[in-house]
């Protein structure tokens, strides 16, 4: 599905990465990149904040990010939570539900049809390493 820019206020505008704090960045990578074939485009931060960058496929991003301190994760503090998931586009969701499913990560909310316009949409959720949720849609 194409859709054409209609941001007049920023030109050019556009998701460039969503942050996930993760207190398993090692498994947040595997997740990302193994599970779901990210590509890791940069690596950085510092030895007590490190930063893992991977293109989703279409040119956004997600980073990944360890926590300094004691930062609670999704899991604990879902209230205090401002994100409250990803969501990662696909053009065959059962197979995305299912890969995901065999590498051992809780499926929250199974593939179901939703109706919110005029296209037919599937979804599913799922928990990251840390609690995070992960939306998978499809849109036909």
């Amino acid at each position: 599905m194409t859709m054409e820019a209609d941001n007049w206020r920023l030109p050019g505008g556009g998701i460039h990465h969503i942050a996930v704090q993760t207190h398993d960045l090692e498994g947040a990578v595997r997740l990302y990149r193994d599970v779901l074939g990210m590509r890791i485009v940069k690596e950085g931060g510092t030895p007590e904040r490190r930063i893992t960058l991977l293109d989703t496929g279409d040119g956004s991003h997600v980073e990944l990010i360890s926590p300094t301190g004691a930062a609670p994760s999704a899991a604990t503090s879902p209230a205090h939570n401002p994100l409250l998931h990803v969501a990662l586009t696909t053009t065959d969701l059962r197979r995305a539900v299912e890969r995901v499913r065999s590498a051992g990560y809780e499926i929250t909310v199974e593939p179901k049809e939703v109706q919110p316009g005029p296209s037919r949409t599937t979804i599913a959720f799922f928990k990251g390493p840390s609690g995070e949720l992960v939306e998978f849609i499809q849109t036909d």
